[in-house]
């Protein structure tokens, strides 16, 4: 007798080539990171509002960079009220419900574990040194921050944000994974932001790989008074976070 089984839960990402550096000079790639940032977001209605001044600010970037930026920008410009209701419904099954979707980019290296709080620290320090300072209801490990930081601060500031960005990369990458996995429209965005930041060392690869494999660490622990309530639980139905 044959027997049948389950189908599974949830499906391991599958582990993406790096893709090629983009060359931009310095105000090219704050144009990107701000761009990237904004499309990132949820599409509300400020999205909405600013989406024409992205889609024209998007397509002075060279090839590679704005053709994965302008067509989220131009379909959010181009939504109507039905049209812009869908991908909100899109943002919130794939960014609040899917874990490994998860754009905090502390949660791929240290997971629900204490870790993580040091980990939160360290970004609050890091947008002080930059001259910033996060709203207290917003997590500040946020992935379109750290790219606004990116794009607005100067001088050692912007060297603060590039460190931040690198230190994290293997986060990024395992979200483009993740993204590309459900053929979301927002995986050319990160792709974007991925190709922004220089080629992926042997060591960051590696790490990738890892995560990509195994997921990160689990340790459930409260994260009150970092915004944590801005983060959705993502694994509603138990099991693995990796779903």
């Amino acid at each position: 007798m044959m027997t049948t089984l389950p189908t599974p839960r949830f499906v391991r990402s599958r582990l993406l080539d790096p893709l090629t550096p983009a060359t931009l000079d310095d105000q090219q790639r704050r144009t990107a990171h701000m761009a990237a940032a904004l499309l990132l977001g949820y599409p509300d209605d400020a999205v909405k509002a600013a989406a024409p001044t992205v889609r024209a600010a998007v397509a002075t970037l060279p090839p590679d960079v704005r053709d994965r930026l302008l067509p989220l920008a131009a379909a959010i410009d181009d939504a109507d009220a039905d049209a812009l209701r869908t991908l909100q419904a899109d943002y919130v099954a794939t960014f609040d419900l899917k874990r490994k979707c998860a754009l905090y980019l502390t949660y791929y290296r240290a997971g629900d574990t204490r870790r993580r709080g040091h980990a939160l620290v360290r970004f609050l320090e890091a947008y002080r040194a930059a001259g910033f300072e996060v709203q207290a209801d917003e997590l500040p490990d946020y992935l379109p921050t750290a790219l606004e930081l990116s794009a607005q601060a100067q001088g050692e500031g912007a060297q603060v944000a590039a460190a931040l960005l690198a230190a994290h990369r293997e986060g990024i990458e395992v979200l483009r994974s993740a993204l590309a996995e459900v053929s979301s429209p927002w995986t050319a965005v990160v792709e974007a932001v991925c190709i922004t930041l220089g080629p992926v060392d042997e060591r960051t690869a590696e790490r990738v790989a890892e995560l990509v494999l195994a997921g990160p660490p689990a340790e459930l622990v409260g994260l009150s008074g970092y915004g944590a309530d801005t983060l959705g639980s993502g694994n509603e139905e138990g099991g693995s976070p990796w779903r």
